[in-house]
């Protein structure tokens, strides 16, 4: 058994979380890691991306859109439909806190520590562009992550922010009905994919995990309706940073309470209405629970001030390009113009880096359309496409960033692959010059 990586106090505390069960739970480092993936309803439907998938997909318990796929499987972020966003690659007990979420179109939905984005592009597909998602991440180069995965997924109705978790919930009370804390943790749920990851596990780490993941938590019940839902979850096993902080915060707030539901996955806890999932019960690792908080008020009212913007450049592009016209409002920041989503809240002092669809940017007697809002419409939405098979050599060409061959399109034109928006480029006499980020291009 190669378990010569773990640290001892890992071991002696993984022992009294998993009793009768540690001999079993430490044969499972001498098997491979589970490996899934979530589809993305935006964008596909799970039926057609088993289709067009040569992998065998397998259903998860933990998410209605999850699948295990083969862990020797390589190359799947380079596959094309994961360009266009189609599914995201998630480890499968990942996908479990967004099912405990019960997500509802119409509801404004906090993801407070999201990056890199699977929980909030899982999220994003329930509410099915309707009413609103905000994810944050402290970490600034991670927010950067965070925005490219979720325009990647077709993004609309939502905001990225870059702000610490106090600030953020202060200046947005009671605005939400529901929140997903989804906390840093010392990540022992990560030593099966990765055995250096538990080079950085101590004790005292773990110790100064559960004094900050109470402090999220804290943050985030300010930003919470009364009779609205918060769900807590980490990729960790560690009795201190799971049961011990809930429990703790349970103390210190008596308006809240556990939600006890029946789990069709995953272990019970010994704090009734926890769950836990390990290898032993399909996933890597998640702890996570659910809350409610007392009363029944409904969430306040956004309070952004739109400035209606009139430009005739933006509605003259609209209409040029789109054969249905986005619904939300035009907002213009600068030379920069948004398509922003209804009831929003004031904005500044947030740390917002994207509210909203990015549409482009005003030139001088132009607009220079952004990539996100080709990857944010289907193709029904567009005047011009070009729709190609997943075996269409133009495909890789394109994600390459070479110019491609076109049909009779003319002018700026979304490329699709098996009807899945992926990019645009601007077509002239059967070709088309291709405008695919450079950040995003195959090397």
């Amino acid at each position: 058994m190669n378990i010569d990586f773990l640290k001892q106090d890992f071991l002696e505390d993984a022992k009294s979380v998993f009793g009768s069960d540690y001999e079993a739970f430490l044969e499972t480092y001498n098997e491979k890691p589970y490996r899934g993936i979530s589809v993305n309803t935006l964008k596909i439907t799970a039926e057609r991306l088993k289709e067009l998938l040569v992998y065998k997909l397998e259903k998860t318990p933990m998410y209605k859109n999850g699948y295990y796929i083969d862990s020797e499987i390589e190359g799947l972020g380079n596959n094309p439909l994961h360009h266009a966003g189609a599914f995201y690659v998630q480890e499968p007990s990942a996908s479990a806190p967004v099912s405990l979420l019960d997500v509802q179109e119409g509801e404004r939905i906090l993801d407070l520590c999201s990056a890199p984005g699977g929980k909030s592009s899982q999220i994003l597909a329930l509410l099915n562009n309707t009413g609103l998602l905000w994810s944050n991440e402290y970490v600034k180069s991670r927010s950067q992550i965070l925005l490219s995965n979720l325009e990647r997924m077709g993004a609309r109705n939502f905001v990225v922010s870059n702000c610490s978790a106090d600030t953020l919930c202060d200046g947005l009370e009671g605005f939400f009905d529901k929140i997903l804390v989804d906390a840093p943790c010392s990540g022992e749920g990560m030593f099966r994919k990765n055995h250096d990851a538990s080079d950085e596990w101590s004790r005292d780490n773990v110790k100064l995990c559960a004094e900050r993941q109470l402090f999220i938590l804290e943050s985030a019940s300010k930003a919470l309706r009364a009779g609205g839902m918060l769900v807590y979850s980490t990729c960790t096993f560690s009795y201190e940073e799971n049961e011990g902080v809930v429990s703790e915060f349970l103390k210190r707030n008596e308006d809240f309470a556990i939600d006890e539901i029946e789990y069709s996955f995953g272990r019970k806890s010994d704090l009734k209405g926890c769950v836990r999932i390990s290898p032993l019960e399909g996933g890597e690792g998640q702890f996570m629970v659910r809350l409610r908080k007392s009363g029944n008020e409904p969430a306040c009212d956004g309070d952004y001030k739109f400035n209606n913007n009139e430009n005739k450049l933006v509605s003259g592009f609209i209409d040029e390009v789109f054969s249905i016209k986005p619904s939300g409002n035009i907002e213009i920041i600068g030379d920069r113009a948004y398509i922003f989503p209804e009831n929003l809240p004031k904005l500044n002092g947030l740390g917002v880096i994207r509210a909203g669809v990015f549409l482009g940017e005003i030139k001088k007697n132009r607009i220079e359309p952004a990539h996100a809002l080709f990857s944010a419409y289907t193709k029904e939405y567009f005047k011009n496409v070009l729709n190609l098979k997943l075996n269409d050599e133009r495909v890789e060409k394109f994600l390459s960033g070479e110019e491609i061959d076109c049909e009779n399109q003319k002018g700026y034109t979304l490329l699709a692959v098996e009807g899945v928006s992926l990019g645009f480029g601007k077509c002239s006499n059967g070709r088309m010059k291709n405008k695919y980020p450079k950040g995003l291009r195959r090397v």
